[in-house]
């Protein structure tokens, strides 16, 4: 199996590489678009701002091909800000567009009516119901670890396939079709997070 991470300069690929040759894929670190074009599977890191997160992306070339490669039926997996640049836009420092592969928006937790301190930062229940491919042989209550002060919140409620409490309900993952995305980081979430990165290698699109 060949997994490409984004390499754009803002995502922590290190833990994300390791966890994925752990489990047994052959992993490149894509620096260019065309490298999205010869992968089974492609994971988008993502740390710090989305606003700068987009831009970087953008400057590399990655918008287009990562659309693109979606809509022909790659399976991606977007983490944390990763995850977050999925939706439509986002609200962080000021208004800017994002990949629009999952309908919805990014805001800031308190604007979403979360009173906890911010960042929502350390280990967190995941609750969801139904058979979810990225949740196989995982347990409603697993803890996963999250560090974020922004979450996105999908126009449909069918986008969100896991949500974690802290002081509202916020959205743990998403998926629509092929793409996928956890706020959670499971490169660093223990035995849970190795077999959400499983269940993303094993997924088979329709």
């Amino acid at each position: 199996m060949k997994v490409a991470i984004v390499s754009y300069g803002m995502g922590n690929v290190g833990s994300v590489r390791r966890a994925m040759e752990d489990l047994g894929a052959t992993v490149s670190m894509a620096e260019h678009p065309a490298a999205l074009f010869e992968a089974d599977r492609i994971i988008l890191p993502g740390v710090g701002a989305f606003g700068e997160c987009m831009s970087r992306l953008d400057a590399a070339g990655f918008v287009g091909p990562l659309q693109r490669v979606v809509r022909d039926g790659k399976p991606l997996l977007g983490i944390c800000v990763g995850m977050q640049m999925l939706a439509e836009v986002g609200e962080e420092f000021g208004e800017h567009a994002g990949l629009g592969l999952i309908a919805g928006r990014v805001r800031r937790l308190d604007v979403m009516g979360c009173t906890l301190r911010l960042p929502h930062m350390g280990w967190n229940d995941l609750a969801f119901d139904g058979d979810h491919p990225l949740f196989d042989s995982v347990a409603p209550g697993s803890d996963v670890y999250f560090v974020h002060s922004f979450g996105l919140e999908p126009r449909s409620t069918d986008a969100a396939c896991a949500t974690a409490e802290y002081g509202v309900p916020l959205v743990a993952a998403v998926r629509s079709g092929n793409v996928f995305g956890t706020q959670f980081h499971p490169e660093k979430s223990s035995r849970v997070g190795r077999r959400v990165l499983r269940n993303f290698l094993d997924y088979r699109p329709c």
